[in-house]
């Protein structure tokens, strides 16, 4: 007889909230829970490493594993410096972008075309928020070719077919004015990481 896993934690990013659900959901893991940092970390990604400790320390003690569903994100070594303090593991890869097409197909993809913007799904359907809005190009459309004029074209690195997340990547490629490319990644990447410890 197998012995039940135990529970396990994932911290991810705010920007992997539903990608982990659907996950969890797809494969029937009950003993997996999920607990956010904010995305918007990401416009400050010095505050990672301690907030990620800190969500470490409030939930050790109800769990037998914690694993962390990040990537470096900018913090320059400072999130895995706190990790291997704490024991605890994360998904391989320096950002999302990586680990949704695997690292040797982000390579070649960034190797082949260095100036490409990328979009997930959490970015396309929150493009206005995060990206217009969050970098001031709302009130100050004079930014916008400042942030982005050396970029050429606008990836969108979709997790699920939806035609709807497809039509804003494209409206969101002709507001930045680059042209727009789409690649289904699917969740195989965070997938194939939960399923190595699911037990």
């Amino acid at each position: 007889m197998t012995a039940a896993p135990g529970k396990t934690l994932l911290i991810a990013c705010g920007a992997l909230a539903e990608e982990c659900f659907a996950v969890i959901r797809a494969n029937g893991w009950d003993h997996m829970e999920v607990t956010c940092l904010p995305a918007k970390l990401h416009n400050r990604p010095a505050l990672i490493p301690e907030a990620m400790r800190k969500k470490i320390h409030e939930n050790r003690d109800r769990f037998d594993q914690i694993l962390a569903l990040y990537g470096d994100c900018g913090t320059g070594g400072g999130l895995d410096k706190v990790l291997k303090e704490e024991g605890v593991e994360r998904i391989a890869g320096a950002h999302c972008y990586e680990f949704y097409t695997g690292a040797t197909a982000f390579a070649a993809i960034a190797d082949a075309e260095p100036a490409t913007f990328y979009l997930t799904d959490f970015l396309a359907r929150h493009f206005d928020r995060l990206i217009i809005e969050g970098l001031g190009i709302d009130k100050h459309p004079e930014l916008l070719p400042l942030y982005f004029g050396n970029y050429e074209k606008l990836l969108y690195l979709s997790q699920i077919e939806n035609k709807d997340l497809q039509e804003k990547a494209r409206a969101a490629a002709d507001r930045l004015s680059l042209r727009y490319e789409y690649r289904f990644t699917g969740l195989s990447g965070i997938g194939d990481f939960l399923n190595q410890k699911a037990g």
